[in-house]
């Protein structure tokens, strides 16, 4: 790239930085109660996130390999287990793939 190139390139990144940083403050100002599509998303993405995370962790698992999928279904187990447990999304997530990791490395 020339340095106009990675100039330019530098601009429409903060351009579009700014522009998805600010829009939700232009667009639904504090004095304004919020439209009621937004809160339905507010409430329905998230879950819906975690679920297609869910599907694209879990999509390669192959159930009559050598492991038959049981890393996978041990370290699920303990993301909901401690999630039950504790309450704390980033424990269950970092206790999940570390359990994840010790059984792929160490046991199967």
């Amino acid at each position: 790239m020339t340095l106009k190139q990675k100039m330019i390139t530098i601009l429409m990144i903060a351009i579009g930085t700014m522009l998805t940083r600010f829009l939700p403050f232009l667009l639904f100002p504090s004095g304004k109660p919020t439209p009621a599509y937004i809160r339905y998303l507010g409430k329905v993405l998230p879950a819906a996130i975690f679920g297609l995370l869910v599907i694209y962790c879990l999509k390669n698992v192959r159930l009559f390999d050598n492991s038959h999928g049981l890393p996978e279904l041990v370290a699920v187990a303990a993301v909901i287990a401690l999630h039950c447990w504790k309450r704390q999304m980033l424990l269950s997530i970092a206790g999940g793939t570390i359990c994840y990791m010790l059984l792929v490395q160490f046991v199967f």
